[in-house]
């Protein structure tokens, strides 16, 4: 017998969709892009179960939960959870769950890539290949040192740990800034400092924090005029932590050496923004967790966590626990 009608807004990775295709009745969006928002609210009507899938997340409001009466779980296969009104989930008795721990080790390589590109210029090298002047005599890129350079750590959960580890086998110095200093035996020799010394001290800053009230516009023109020179900014977090217009100034005039990007505000960022333009800055397409294993992972936890709603049993991951069942 099924569980219930669960709307899923996009096509999860075949096992995840299996499990849940075999439990449930299922409407979902098959085609590109994000589920149209009047035919999501149409859908809600009867729906039992709400499962957002990878980059067709969606807005979960006020409005969405009005028009779903029947809903008892809401899943979403990824760690942020900015479109999710929580507050208003938890109002209605509805547990949330998304993916955290899963996708830690595949974000923590592509945040480290990205400081390693930054650091060696790949950017700027590979033109040089791809414009075919290898051969002539032009000045090679000359990058800098991970060794004994400091590493500012915005955020020290579990990804921030993941890529302490990384940098602290390249020889660097690891400071951090958390809302709250971790205990010392958690620490593995990173330094607590406060927001504005972590500006002043750090050779590379990697931001890897949740967006919330407090983080959205952190980096603004002030932060980035108390950074170093050289330094470079790396954000693996989310886009609205950054004050784009402020990161491209800071860029172009020279106030830090350059940054690499996996988010951005917006988000997909324009094809003809100035940033891109730009041979110091790198940008990928938001592929933090963007391995085979990885999405497996995630959609598997967030096809459990829908089911166990269902069933009315705790979620594995659930962001509201004082409404999980």
């Amino acid at each position: 017998m099924k569980l219930g009608k669960v709307v899923m807004t996009g096509k999860p990775r075949p096992a995840a969709e299996r499990l849940i295709r075999e439990r449930c009745e299922v409407q979902s969006w098959d085609e590109p892009g994000i589920m149209p928002r009047e035919l999501l609210l149409q859908s809600m009507a009867d729906a039992e179960g709400l499962m957002s899938v990878g980059s067709q997340v969606v807005k979960v409001d006020e409005e969405l939960l009005s028009r779903a009466p029947k809903l008892r779980v809401i899943s979403q296969s990824s760690v942020g959870y900015d479109n999710v009104d929580v507050l208003a989930c938890t109002a209605k008795g509805i547990p949330f769950g998304n993916t955290p721990g899963v996708l830690t080790e595949a974000t923590a390589d592509l945040a480290f890539l990205l400081l390693l590109c930054a650091a060696r210029r790949i950017k700027e090298s590979t033109a040089i290949v791809q414009q075919g002047q290898w051969s002539q005599l032009v000045e090679i890129p000359l990058g800098v040192d991970l060794f004994g350079k400091n590493l500012g750590l915005i955020g020290m959960g579990q990804i921030g740990s993941a890529v302490a580890r990384r940098a602290q086998a390249s020889g660097m110095n690891i400071i951090y800034h958390n809302r709250r200093r971790k205990p010392p035996e958690e620490e593995n020799g990173a330094i607590y400092v406060e927001f504005a010394e972590l500006l002043t001290q750090s050779d590379f800053i990697v931001v890897l924090i949740p967006l919330s009230n407090e983080s959205r516009g952190l980096f603004s023109k002030q932060a980035f005029m108390q950074m170093k020179k050289t330094a470079f900014f790396i954000n693996a977090a989310r886009g609205s932590i950054v004050e784009t217009q402020a990161l491209y100034e800071a860029v172009k005039e020279g106030v830090i050496a350059g940054c690499a990007l996996d988010v951005t505000d917006p988000e997909p960022i324009p094809a003809d923004h100035p940033l891109l333009s730009m041979p110091n800055v790198l940008i990928t397409p938001h592929i933090g967790s963007a391995t085979q294993e990885t999405r497996d992972r995630m959609a598997m936890l967030a096809a459990e966590n829908l089911i166990l709603g269902l069933e009315k049993k705790p979620l594995k991951t659930c962001v509201n626990p004082s409404v999980n069942y």
